[in-house]
C-alpha cells in the first residue's frame, strides 16, 4: 500500500504534570489505513500520548496535525477549543470501558452522534444497530452496562467509537481489564477493523497481537520513544537493551 501524506503527524509533543515530565518531545506519524502499536512499561507516557491526540489532555508544546486538518500547535496560548478540535477526527476506546451506566447500550452508542455531531436520531439509531449487529451484540441494545460482561462492554465501547465515524481510532489497553477468556472476542473485532483499513493507534501489552496486527511498533520508556520499527524487528530482534529487557519480561513473566 503506498501512502503519501500521513493521516496523523505528531512533532515535539511535551507534557508535564506538575514537576513530572511525562512526555519529552514525542514524534510520531501514522499513515492512512495503518496500525501503530505503542508498547512500554507502566508510566512511560503511552496513555498520555493517546489523551493528547484526542484532546483529553492539553500538551505543553508540540504539534498534532491531521491530514486535511486540524493542525494544532500547542503552547501557552493554545485554546481549549483548539485542543478539542482534535476530538472531531479521533475516537477513543478506554481501558475501563467508560460507558454511561444510566444509559442503555443503544443510548450509549448514539449519544455522541446525536448530541455532539447533531446527526438525525433515526440515522444514528440505524447505524448503531448495524454496528452492534456486526460485533454480535444486536440483542443487547436495550440492556444497561452492568448487565453485560466486561468483553461485551468493551465491544460496546468500540461500537461507540466507530459510531462517531472518526478518521483515527485510539485504543488504550483495550483488553487489560478483561478476564483472559474474554480477551479474544475483543481482539477479533480490533483485528477485523485493521483488515478493513481503519487507521489506529493502540496501546497494548498483547505483544503477539501487536506483532500480528500492527504495521509499526513504537517502544516508549521514560517519556521518550526508545525504538520504532516493523513489529518483527522491534519484538523479535530489538536494537536497544531497554526494549530487549521489556519484551523478554513480557514474553517470559516467570
Amino acid at each position: 500500500m503506498s501512502h503519501t501524506e500521513p493521516l496523523l503527524a505528531v512533532e515535539g509533543l511535551r507534557k508535564s504534570f506538575g514537576d513530572n515530565p511525562v512526555l519529552k518531545s514525542i514524534d510520531l506519524t501514522v499513515g492512512q489505513g495503518r496500525v501503530l502499536a505503542l508498547i512500554g512499561p507502566s508510566g512511560s507516557g503511552k496513555t498520555t500520548v493517546l489523551r493528547c491526540l484526542n484532546g483529553l489532555e492539553r500538551p505543553d508544546a508540540g504539534t498534532v496535525a491531521f491530514s486535511g486538518g486540524p493542525r494544532v500547535e500547542f503552547g501557552p496560548k493554545t485554546t481549549r477549543q483548539q485542543a478539542q478540535s482534535l476530538r472531531d477526527r479521533s475516537a477513543m476506546v478506554f481501558q475501563g470501558y467508560n460507558l454511561f451506566p444510566h444509559m442503555t447500550v443503544l443510548q450509549n452508542v448514539i449519544e455522541g452522534p446525536v448530541q455532539v455531531q447533531r446527526r438525525p436520531k433515526a440515522q444514528a439509531v440505524a447505524e448503531a444497530e448495524a454496528l452492534l449487529e456486526r460485533v454480535g451484540l444486536a440483542d443487547k441494545r436495550d440492556e444497561y452496562p452492568h448487565e453485560l460482561s466486561g468483553g461485551q462492554q468493551q465491544r460496546v465501547g468500540i461500537v461507540r467509537a466507530l459510531a462517531l465515524r472518526p478518521a483515527l481510532l485510539l485504543f488504550d489497553e483495550p483488553t487489560s481489564a478483561l478476564d483472559p477468556e474474554l480477551v479474544g472476542d475483543v481482539l477479533t473485532v480490533i483485528k477485523e477493523l485493521a483488515e478493513e483499513g481503519w487507521t489506529m493507534v493502540m496501546v497494548t501489552h498483547e505483544l503477539a497481537f501487536a506483532r500480528e496486527v500492527a504495521d509499526e511498533v513504537v517502544f516508549m520508556d521514560g517519556g521518550v520513544v526508545v525504538e520504532r520499527g516493523h513489529p518483527d524487528t522491534v519484538l523479535r530482534n530489538p536494537a536497544h537493551e531497554r526494549t530487549r529487557q521489556f519484551v523478554h519480561r513480557l514474553l517470559n513473566p516467570f
